[in-house]
């Protein structure tokens, strides 16, 4: 660990009997845990044991929570950052933030700088429930909410609509949004969600565009850290970035018709006719004979 916890006690405390004496009481219980443990004087941070005994918590939701616990003021939590420090993946990490999210070791709020850009804020909790006071206790778990009391979900961003919304059409636009998440795993969309935004999608298909530039413009500059809300993201920029139809291109003329050549049936002498007859010189004759 890097960091002295400033609540860390200045003084050395007396020994623990049975922990910090490694051969005191070994044999109390046969095949348990012995600690040969030495003092820590720099270098350490003080971590809870309703943290490192979480009866809910994963043990890598633990782990990540001793580490950012033990990171100095302003250093960098995010997922992509944790992802490059940790050899587990995104999806892995992002559910153990979750996790320290839940039971209150982690806050994450978002805020605006003065550039105008949006940002997420982490605050680490040593002790959940408590700011500012200390306690021995572990915390209670979050209650689960009843179903009942859940705020209605928040409803996602109008989309464009295409003008000719052929089967076909919706087909590519959902099997596109469907392989979003293998070009980021934040980007798994629900049914509810891909049935929302495959409209937006296929007008942009409609405007010659194709699957690999619409899913260029739907991954490109993700925010690094985590969507709590990937498909309403995906609808603004289907909304905001919606690109000009084709310019009018005139339809080509048709090509001048070259009938085949017909004999004659008076002088067999050759013409262009659909279907064979007399040449004009004949059907003039014949005419002027009537």
């Amino acid at each position: 660990m890097d960091t002295q916890n400033p609540s860390a006690p200045p003084r050395a405390q007396s020994r623990i009997a049975g922990k910090n004496h490694p051969h005191q009481n070994a044999h109390a219980r046969p095949g348990g845990v012995i600690h040969d443990n030495t003092r820590h004087t720099t270098r350490f941070t003080v971590i809870g044991n309703h943290l490192a005994q979480h009866p809910e918590l994963s043990g890598l939701a633990i782990g990540l929570a001793v580490y950012i616990q033990s990171l100095p003021t302003g250093a960098r939590v995010d997922i992509k950052t944790l992802a490059a420090r940790f050899p587990e993946g995104p999806t892995r990490i992002a559910a153990a933030l979750r996790e320290l999210e839940t039971h209150g070791y982690l806050r994450r709020t978002r805020e605006r700088t003065p550039g105008g850009r949006i940002v997420t804020r982490t605050i680490s909790c040593n002790q959940p429930g408590h700011r500012g006071t200390a306690a021995d206790t572990p915390s209670r778990p979050a209650r689960r909410p009843d179903p009942a009391e859940r705020p209605p979900r928040k409803r996602l961003p109008t989309v464009p609509e295409p003008a000719y919304p052929s089967p076909t059409l919706l087909r590519t636009a959902t099997d596109l949004l469907a392989g979003l998440r293998h070009h980021d795993s934040r980007l798994l969309l629900s049914v509810t969600d891909t049935e929302h935004l495959a409209p937006g999608v296929a007008a942009w298909l409609e405007r010659d565009l194709t699957p690999t530039a619409v899913q260029h413009a739907l991954t490109a500059d993700l925010p690094p850290e985590d969507l709590r809300r990937p498909a309403a993201l995906l609808a603004h920029r289907l909304a905001a970035q919606l690109p000009p139809p084709p310019p009018f291109r005139a339809p080509a003329p048709l090509p001048d018709v070259r009938h085949p050549l017909q004999n004659c049936e008076g002088c067999d002498r050759a013409f262009r006719s659909p279907c064979p007859g007399h040449c004009r010189d004949c059907r003039s004759d014949l005419l002027e004979a009537a």
